[in-house]
Parts: structure tokens; C-alpha cells; sequence
């Protein structure tokens, strides 16, 4: 089966010539095959933020090939793999660092998997630092050709793919669901790992963390949250979220990914009352 896309995330970003020469590649090997940039934004050596974004942007892709490139361990002993989904529909192409476990987890589970080690199908590159254009981007391109996964790899068991790290809130014997903040995207709204369902019938939600405990009054849009209040919504991924009309929930709240809050019932109606327990999270850098 040959595919007309090829959907590309990494974390090269866009200051240096990684992205062009991958796609260079590519169509120096399929010159028709369109690629879709899904972002080369995501922070150096973030498998756990790629393997959000590719997991968002999964129900939308079209079928095809998934190039992911996040690869702190490039040139160790980590496996480069082809991972299908949909007994064919798709095929994802990186390392085996978790990159694709929440995007897999998604559409119901790998069909089948195989390790990239055929050479042949493999540029001769300059020492092995770069796997993205040596390994990844020929795999991806010869599959986009019609080139079957088990000619370019051993075949294993999908079971054996190193699941990803992403966390399950939890409810506590206070009634209170433990989350973690999973993503923090540029308008700084803040993505939990709760479903909205969750916490639908309440009438306000209490977000307490360090030093921090905050009322979020339920909206449906952005602009019904009034100035200075916090709102909490569904937000475009289906999982719940805190924003601020026009401004970043994250810098008011002083949350960073990662963070841990606990949700719970709050029966307070009308103006929210904030309680600011302490000063602001520092910077650990600093």
C-alpha cells in the first residue's frame, strides 16, 4: 500500500537546516509525497510534550505515515521502529522512547511493529547523531512507496514497544481529583489530565496547589470569563483546561507543566474569591 502524506513533528525547530534537509530527503525518494509539518516547535529532547502533540493532532491527520523525531538517546542502544496502527492504515515512524505510546493508546492499540534495521533502506550517514535524515526520513519515504515495513525491519511484538509516562488523575478519599498540568499552549491556557465530565455537575471547581488555591467558575467560551476570574472549560482536546479571558492562566496561577493541583467541589456562586496562600513559584532555574 503506498500513502500520499507523510505528517512530520520533531523537536529541530525551525533556526537551523535539520527540518529542509529531512524533507529534502524524503523527496529525494518519493518527490510527491506531501508533508505535513505538525510542529518542530516542541522543546529540545520533550518526548513526553511530542507525544502529547502527536496524540492531539492524531483524529486529524490523514492516513498515512507519522515521522516523529524527539530522540534524546540517538545512537544508543534504543530501537528506531515502524509501529502500525489500523492493520495498515497508518504507520508511525521514530524511536522507541514512548514518543508514540499516547497517540497508539488513542486509535486503539499498535496491529504490528517491526525494528528498523534493514540498511539497505538507510542513507550512509556521517557518524549517528542524525537518524532523523539517516534512518527515519528513507523509512518514512520508501513506506510512502509502497515498500512493505518488513522489508526495511525485524518484525516484534507491539508489546514490547516502551510504553509512554503520561499520568491518570486520580480521585483521593478527600473527594478531591489529583491532576497534573500536561500542556501549556502559547495563549497560556492550562491542559489538566482530567475529562471534563468529571467535574460537569459542579457549580465551581477549587484548584489548590503550592501555594495556591484558586476558584474557576465552568464556561463554554473564552470571553464568558469575566476580569480576573479564572474559567474552566473543555478545551479543543476534550480534557479539561483553565484559562483566563485574554491573558495566560498560567502565569496566574504560577503553573508550569508538570505541576501537580487538586480539583475539588466548590458551591460558590457569582464573584470568585481569590486566597493566595503564598508568594508566586520562583524560577528553579534561578
Amino acid at each position: 500500500m503506498s500513502f500520499e502524506t507523510i505528517s512530520f513533528i520533531s523537536d529541530f525547530g525551525l533556526t537551523d537546516e535539520s527540518v529542509g534537509v529531512t524533507k529534502s530527503v524524503i523527496w529525494s525518494i518519493c518527490p510527491t509525497v506531501r508533508v505535513v509539518d505538525i510542529t518542530h516547535g516542541i522543546d529540545a529532547h520533550d518526548v513526553r510534550a511530542g507525544g502529547l502533540a502527536i496524540a492531539r493532532a492524531a483524529q486529524y491527520l490523514l492516513p498515512g505515515v507519522v515521522l516523529g523525531i524527539v530522540d534524546p538517546g540517538v545512537g544508543t542502544d534504543r530501537k528506531a521502529v515502524c509501529i502500525e496502527v489500523g492493520d495498515g492504515q497508518s504507520y508511525l515512524v521514530g524511536p522507541d522512547n514512548g514518543l508514540f505510546a499516547p497517540a497508539v493508546g488513542m486509535v486503539g492499540g499498535a496491529t504490528n511493529a517491526w525494528v528498523l534495521d534493514n540498511k539497505e533502506f538507510h542513507l550512509p550517514g556521517i557518524g549517528s547523531t542524525f537518524e532523523g535524515r539517516d534512518v527515519f526520513a528513507p523509512v518514512a519515504a520508501h513506506l510512502t512507496r509502497g515498500v512493505p515495513p518488513e522489508a526495511m525491519g525485524t518484525q516484534i511484538d507491539p508489546a514490547l514497544l516502551l510504553p509512554g509516562v503520561l499520568p491518570v488523575s486520580q480521585l483521593n478519599d478527600e473527594g478531591e481529583i489529583e491532576a497534573q498540568v500536561l500542556w501549556i499552549d502559547r495563549f497560556g491556557n492550562v491542559q489538566l489530565n482530567v475529562d471534563p465530565e468529571d467535574v460537569r455537575s459542579w457549580p465551581a471547581v477549587r484548584v489548590a496547589g503550592d501555594n495556591l488555591s484558586r476558584a474557576a467558575m465552568p464556561v463554554h467560551t473564552y470571553s464568558a470569563i469575566s476580569t480576573g476570574s479564572i474559567g474552566v472549560l473543555g478545551d479543543a482536546s476534550g480534557l479539561l483546561s483553565l484559562a483566563v479571558d485574554r491573558g495566560s492562566a498560567a502565569e496566574e496561577l504560577g503553573l508550569v507543566e508538570g505541576d501537580e493541583v487538586k480539583l475539588s467541589r466548590s458551591d460558590a456562586a457569582g464573584k470568585q474569591v481569590v486566597v493566595k496562600l503564598g508568594p508566586t513559584r520562583e524560577n528553579p532555574e534561578s
